[in-house]
């Protein structure tokens, strides 16, 4: 079936009439929502919009965590022709105001009493009309969500129906701020058609047969958790939505999705948690035993094969299906996207049988410009380009696309929209190659490069990626730009480093006193130096700076989709990093001046 909008997902999912949708925990059970329960909540909200006079192109903003009543109001928006704004709920008052702001909003659909107070407190600020309360809220000043889809039809209301059918792909469906990892937010303005193509598009290749669940927990105001929820209900998967990432594991084993897709961040602490686990004796020669195995039979994981090797099925059974029940058990899809996945985690995970899709897209493209599927599938690649996408490459090696799932403009930013294009081309500001067999690699973002005073450039993201597949980092910052070489900053992993520090008799009364002990930095010293083997002269690390800190979207080092915001790092740790080279200086100096 081809689709031009983003209604004819809505009632593709609605015609197929499935009793469960979509599900939802309420106190200690899942509790699913049919195809007719969806169009009842959605015709009631849509029918409230269009009497509050909301009509094609107003601005409506969703301010929630992942539930069903964030869909809800997505698709009422994508009825009437209006414009959904996705706002973060990590985002502070000041943030949002602006999006609020910047968008025109008229409505804002808020998940808790948590972001009613928070919008209301910069309500004067905007041209926010209305505010519709998720949660069961006592105020006057907000409607009841649960009121307004409990008031739907219960049977096809035609004359939204017409309306509905009147939005075409060149109607604009949502206005998606991006997450200011490089800069400051852009409103990237996002046509029913961009979106509906690249649905089309990005999950051939992959076969939803029988009872297919996925969970909803990345964050919806992100363009591929969004893209991913459309696709997945289109291809009838029942969603079950998670609102919060602290909920993740205990979701897992409770709706035990057959479909997977995430950010590296959590497929990182995954395979963390795992290497913590099986550290002790004798499951850490159990294990090891097990992932040599896993090494020999990779290749028939990687080409979507099970190994018949009984002792393969032996590690199996003693490993490897102990990770995949802490992932629910049923996994049959693994999708990896947002941020580069590491070359060396996928092969971790292919060691354990599990084969993870990795893709690639950004805000501006709908997103997906490039995935691996079960039919094609490269380690270290993130795919082939879709069918429907031109990619190539610049002669400095950035990516360059055009095709239907291109956006066409930034929200009120002629200039900025100019300067994203060349010759008909998007430039994506990513650094990438395209191998003879037409699979697309990224290297790092453009501006991440870092280029030392000897000017050599050095690809910050491969280094970090292999740093954090050791399971005692959990996060690693390459710097180092217009310097003599390059160090880095790294957040231990400190459940293990804990572990460690107490097993070798290393005292600690906080993590500051835990990064700061000379056993501790002879550590990661060790691990710098293994890595450094295989890396250029110019790119050796010459020095580990430990932060006593993990990042986090609350204190701005992580974005809400949990990529590292590089610049906010470097600014908070800039003593540290100046230090290091005040001090590599200073030896330097001594050292001539002795000699």
């Amino acid at each position: 079936m081809s689709i031009a909008t983003l209604n004819d997902i809505f009632y593709a999912v609605i015609d197929r009439d499935h009793p469960r949708v979509m599900m939802h925990r309420q106190a200690i059970q899942w509790v699913p929502i049919s195809a007719r329960e969806l169009y009842r909540n959605v015709a009631g909200v849509a029918r409230a919009l269009a009497n509050w006079g909301i009509a094609k192109g107003d601005r409506v903003a969703i301010l929630s965590e992942n539930r069903p009543e964030w869909t809800t109001a997505d698709f009422a928006c994508q009825l009437l022709g209006a414009v959904s704004v996705p706002i973060y709920s990590t985002l502070t008052a000041e943030q949002t105001a602006f999006i609020l702001q910047d968008a025109g909003c008229r409505i804002a659909f808020l998940s808790s009493e948590l972001q009613l107070r928070k919008v209301q407190s910069i309500q004067a600020q905007t041209a926010v009309e209305k505010l519709v309360v998720m949660d069961p809220v006592e105020t006057a000043h907000a409607f009841s969500m649960a009121d307004l889809m409990h008031e739907g039809p219960q049977s096809r209301d035609p004359e939204l129906d017409a309306r509905a059918f009147s939005i075409v792909s060149d109607d604009l469906a949502t206005i998606i701020y991006t997450s200011g990892t490089t800069g400051v937010s852009k409103g990237v303005m996002l046509s029913h058609g961009n979106l509906a193509c690249n649905i089309e598009y990005s999950l051939k290749g992959f076969d939803f047969v029988g009872d297919q669940v996925s969970l909803s927990f990345l964050p919806l105001s992100h363009v591929t958790a969004r893209h991913v929820d459309f696709a997945l209900l289109f291809n009838g998967v029942t969603l079950a939505y998670c609102p919060f990432v602290d909920q993740l594991a205990q979701a897992l084993l409770e709706v035990r999705p057959t479909t997977f897709v995430s950010v590296p961040r959590v497929y990182e602490k995954i395979h963390a948690q795992v290497e913590l686990k099986a550290r002790a004796f004798p499951k850490s020669l159990i294990f090891r035993w097990a992932l040599s195995q896993g090494r020999a039979h990779q290749a028939e994981v990687l080409a979507g094969r099970t190994p018949g090797s009984p002792l393969w099925n032996l590690a199996n059974k003693l490993v490897f299906s102990k990770v995949r029940e802490g992932m629910g058990r049923r996994g049959q899809v693994f999708v990896s996207g947002g941020a580069p996945l590491g070359r060396e985690l996928a092969e971790w995970f292919a060691l354990v049988g599990i084969r993870i899709h990795e893709g690639y897209g950004l805000t501006e493209t709908s997103p997906v410009i490039a995935v691996n599927t079960p039919l094609a599938h490269k380690l270290g690649t993130v795919g082939k380009p879709l069918a429907n996408v031109e990619v190539k490459i610049a002669a400095d090696g950035e990516i360059l696309v055009r095709g239907p799932s291109v956006f066409k403009s930034y929200w009120k930013r002629p200039e900025e929209t100019a300067n994203a294009f060349v010759d008909g081309w998007f430039k994506t500001g990513d650094i990438g190659n395209l191998d003879s067999d037409g699979f697309l690699s990224v290297t790092d973002r453009k501006k991440d490069l870092i280029k030392t005073s000897g000017g050599k450039f050095i690809a910050p993201q491969p280094i970090e990626n292999s740093l954090k597949h050791n399971a005692m980092v959990a996060e690693a910052i390459v710097v180092g730009d217009k310097r003599k070489f390059p160090a880095v900053l790294i957040s231990p992993y400190f459940p293990l480093l804990e572990d460690w520090a107490r097993n070798n008799q290393v005292p600690f009364a906080s993590r500051a006193d835990l990064v700061a002990n000379p056993k501790v930095q002879a550590l990661y010293d060790g691990i710098i130096d293994d890595l450094n083997q295989n890396l250029a002269r110019f790119e050796k690390l010459k020095k580990a700076v430990l932060i006593p800190d993990e990042f986090s979207p609350q204190d701005g080092t992580l974005t809400p989709t949990m990529k590292v915001r590089r610049r906010a790092v470097e600014e908070r740790y800039r003593s540290l990093i100046d230090d290091v080279y005040a001090h590599a200086e200073a030896t330097h100096v001594v050292g001539h001046v002795s000699g």
